[in-house]
């Protein structure tokens, strides 16, 4: 589905784009003067997006799923426009359980998505990126792709792969017009992060941002991601690494209690 000014000159395409960080950058994305391929499983969520948007299209698809991608990238291949630009911001998180008594399906859940996701969707539409002159890849990480914490394994392992692959993808770009660009925040409050990753338990998921009056919102980091994406093409931001003011470290983190 499409809004009715679909043809652009500028295609931007960003995953897990139903809420969150994914639909702010969305928004940002599309009053910068992108066209938006807005990239979701959840069908409702996307069409309310879109349909806020003055330049935009919806693709109901997983990540996961190989055939989902090769839809998406038939989609924005058949757009009237440059693909300049892919946010691979689809991700997450699941559980806070140790390593000696890690849940195997929530791993394998977080390196599908986070990771073999991110790898899936770059390949698909690389050719595209490459072929405007001007293409940029932004993978969402986290500072969990930089530094471990107790509980966090699955989710730590995930990201620093993650991580990894957008160190290793800058590397192989090297010489062609592909910008790699990493973004890996902290402490960011939204609807559904926390949430998910404590099975549904709104109180537990409180309590990681008890005490902090500021933390970060889905809309500093989509600012941070258009940021990065609307330099010159010249400037390559390898890495920018965004926490708030009160998280000094992954461990430090000042609460108002």
């Amino acid at each position: 589905m499409s809004s009715p000014h679909a043809a652009t000159s500028r295609i931007a395409v960003v995953t897990g784009a139903s809420s969150g960080i994914g639909a702010a950058t969305a928004r940002q994305l599309d009053a910068s003067g992108f066209h938006v391929v807005a990239v979701a499983r959840r069908a409702d969520l996307l069409k309310s997006l879109v349909t806020s948007l003055s330049s935009a299209t919806a693709v109901v698809a997983d990540v996961t799923s190989d055939a989902d991608v090769s839809r998406l990238s038939e989609v924005v291949a058949g757009l009237d426009g440059s693909v300049e630009l892919l946010v691979n911001n689809a991700g997450g998180a699941l559980g806070a359980d140790p390593v000696e008594s890690a849940d195997l399906s929530d791993w394998q859940w977080m390196f599908d998505v986070n990771v073999l996701g991110t790898v899936r969707v770059t390949k698909a539409l690389l050719p595209l990126l490459e072929r405007s002159g001007r293409g940029t890849i932004v993978v969402l990480s986290s500072t969990a792709g930089l530094i471990v914490y107790e509980g966090g394994g699955g989710y730590t392992a995930a990201k620093h792969a993650q991580t990894a692959v957008a160190e290793t993808l800058r590397l192989e770009l090297n010489g062609r017009l592909v910008r790699v660009v990493e973004i890996d925040p902290g402490m960011v409050k939204t609807d559904e992060f926390a949430v998910k990753r404590f099975g549904g338990d709104a109180e537990q998921a409180a309590a990681v941002y008890a005490g902090v009056e500021f933390p970060l919102v889905a809309e500093d980091i989509a600012d941070c991601i258009v940021w990065t994406a609307t330099r010159p093409h010249h400037v390559n931001i390898d890495r920018l690494v965004v926490r708030p003011l009160a998280q000094a470290a992954q461990h430090k983190v000042h609460r108002v209690l």
